[in-house]
């Protein structure tokens, strides 16, 4: 699996255990084990995504870092980036 495609999966997978923290935490907000469990892997998914961002465009709008230049609708479109 090339690198790009790892970083998304690795995103995907923080993006679903960060749902179901939510989720759990919506019913235990006094979790401190969740809490950090969750806090923790908001950092690591931050990061896998800044990563993302550096190495192959914006994978969102918001993302788009253009100042001059509205990048996020330059060829290829995230997911047809390689």
């Amino acid at each position: 699996m090339d690198e790009q495609k790892k970083l998304l999966n690795k995103i995907k997978k923080y993006d679903f255990s960060l749902k179901e923290l939510n989720l759990y935490l919506d019913t235990h907000p006094n979790c401190r084990r969740a809490l950090a469990m969750f806090n923790n892997y908001n950092t690591l998914r931050q990061n896998c995504i800044d990563e993302y961002n550096r190495k192959f465009g914006p994978l969102t709008p918001e993302q788009s870092s253009g100042k001059e230049h509205w990048s996020w609708i330059d060829d290829p479109w995230p997911w047809e980036r390689r």
